[in-house]
């Protein structure tokens, strides 16, 4: 597939977009991009396949979200996206308990966790399809016991996989974190999703019309 971009008239308006998830943060960071967008959640099997990879279960389920919304979506672009986390090559569930969290951040201290986060582009009105995967790592600092408890008793990110928050006070816990889009931690790569419009031929941002509200999702 070509990565040239097409010529588009710029005041041309968008297809209908859909973001394939329910994720208020998603949503947050698909606003910035400036576009109008609905949020359809995918009904789709998200349990893991036996022996499967992280990286393999994350491109997969991308995959079948963005198809499962594009088979009943006509004339639309869907974007979806999937991620897990990493460490010592297991993925990381949410903690659920206090003690679990302590658990969780005291393993990671001075340890690194991956993140992938997939991405999936399905314009139904051309037929074109796209598939992207982010390789996040997020380095921790030393956490003393102190920090840990400090930080998990006034975030309480019990229902957050890791013990953490990496779009809150999470990045006080983090010595660096190494990826090529800062956004693709939060859940979304929106770096990859720009390219990924340029190649439909969509050059955003796009040139606003001043007699009309700007087209930013509700």
């Amino acid at each position: 597939m070509s990565c040239q971009p097409k010529k588009t008239n710029q005041n041309t308006a968008f297809p209908n977009i859909i973001l394939a998830s329910t994720s208020p943060f998603r949503k947050q960071l698909l606003k910035n991009l400036y576009l109008t967008f609905e949020q359809v959640a995918p009904d789709i099997d998200e349990t893991p396949l036996k022996d499967e990879a992280p990286k393999a279960m994350v491109a997969r389920l991308s995959y079948n979200k963005a198809q499962e919304i594009a088979q009943r979506s006509p004339n639309s672009i869907i974007i979806a996206s999937d991620q897990c986390a990493v460490f010592q090559d297991t993925p990381i569930g949410k903690p659920h308990t206090m003690q679990n969290a302590i658990k969780q951040l005291q393993q990671f201290s001075q340890e690194t966790i991956t993140f992938y986060t997939g991405l999936v582009v399905i314009n139904t009105a051309t037929q074109q399809q796209f598939e992207r995967m982010d390789t996040t790592l997020v380095h921790f600092r030393t956490l003393s016991q102190e920090v840990i408890e400090n930080y998990l008793e006034i975030e309480q990110p019990l229902n957050c996989a890791g013990s953490f928050k990496s779009e809150g006070l999470g990045i006080t816990l983090f010595e660096k974190i190494t990826s090529k889009d800062p956004n693709a931690l939060i859940g979304l790569p929106l770096i990859e999703l720009t390219n990924i419009f340029y190649q439909m031929g969509y050059s955003l941002p796009l040139k606003l019309n001043k007699e009309k509200s700007p087209p930013i999702s509700s």
